[in-house]
């Protein structure tokens, strides 16, 4: 029977900015391939066809975390077998003193998910956990979920046949330095995202740090879909980072007119983005005001609304009676 092995790495919100630029890049094959390569143990990593990395729909994360964690999940053929490849990525500055047991739960979905597809099997899939870790902070958390019993060093010797078992491997950005991380086999769109995920929340010297990563920044151009590429990055760069503006824009311009370009298409793209934010604020308020407090779903409405809607619906708010009469 073909008997398909999973992976974890890395997890954070879904709405923040930090998810947006990994499942942007690191959802990519090319770029999660080369970072599996560079993580796995290598006897692992080479039983592994990465070349035939493939992204594959799901998430597993409990809600109530999205906001800390991202996952993703991939598959590969794994010694002629199907293989899944699932990646989490830890976002929040303290450890999580609970991961081991987290990622069990979630292989547990997986397993969960794989059983409901296939009803007749009878052997489960191999999954291997993987945490990417990227806070300043280095991880100082349990990585087994055997150190999270309330038992004494003797009980465990005792019972020791019994006691469950999950270690996940972890990539500690804050113990990998910059000479580690140019030494890796990424791609360099790959190699970018995690020393931004690395160095670029709150600071305000990213412009000058970045100059010694010019070759990469100019490669990752020079791929079929670099501007988009480049665009996640710096729109995670402008979202997390403290860097002047003007410091950034000599930075890209330097680097070339695409990118400049990209830079300069980020900004506008930011700036529409936080007309539309204030929108979208400015009209909750109203209804507020008028109506009282909007429930989740006239949120989500509002929320999901084009700049043409939203701008009709505020013009609606001095005559209408009802909310109806404002969203309808």
């Amino acid at each position: 029977m073909s008997v398909p092995a999973y992976t974890f790495a890395v997890i954070p919100s879904q709405s923040s900015p930090h998810d947006a630029v990994f499942r942007r890049v690191l959802g990519d094959p090319a770029n999660a391939a080369s970072q599996l390569r560079a993580v796995l143990p290598a006897g692992l990593a080479e039983r592994l066809d990465l070349e035939q990395l493939a992204r594959v729909s799901g998430s597993f994360v409990d809600p109530a975390l999205r906001w800390r964690h991202s996952d993703l999940l991939f598959s590969a053929p794994l010694d002629g077998h199907d293989a899944l490849i699932y990646v989490l990525v830890e976002h929040q500055s303290c450890n999580d003193p609970l991961m081991p047991f987290r990622m069990l739960r979630y292989m547990v979905r997986i397993w969960d998910r794989y059983l409901t597809e296939h009803p007749d099997a009878t052997l489960l899939p191999l999954v291997i956990p993987l945490v990417v870790h990227h806070n300043r902070r280095p991880w100082s958390g349990p990585t087994d979920v055997v150190d999270l019993l309330d038992i004494n060093r003797d009980t465990a010797e005792a019972a020791q046949e019994y006691l469950p078992r999950l270690r996940f491997l972890l990539d500690d950005l804050a113990r990998v330095d910059e000479h580690a991380l140019r030494a890796r086999p990424l791609t360099p769109t790959a190699r970018i995202t995690l020393l931004l995920l690395k160095i670029a929340p709150g600071n305000s010297r990213l412009a000058d740090d970045l100059r010694n990563w010019a070759d990469d920044l100019r490669a990752i151009l020079a791929r079929s879909d670099g501007i988009d590429e480049m665009i996640a990055l710096l729109t995670y760069i402008e979202t997390v980072g403290e860097a002047p503006s003007d410091e950034l824009h000599d930075l890209f311009t330097q680097l070339g007119p695409e990118a400049e370009e990209a830079y300069m298409t980020t900004a506008e793209m930011l700036r529409a983005e936080g007309r539309a934010q204030g929108r979208t604020e400015t009209l909750i308020q109203l209804l507020t005001l008028k109506f009282g407090p909007p429930t989740p779903a006239v949120l989500d409405t509002v929320h999901a609304a084009t700049a043409d809607q939203l701008e009709t619906w505020t013009a609606r708010i001095l005559s209408a009676d009802t909310l109806e009469q404002v969203l309808h």
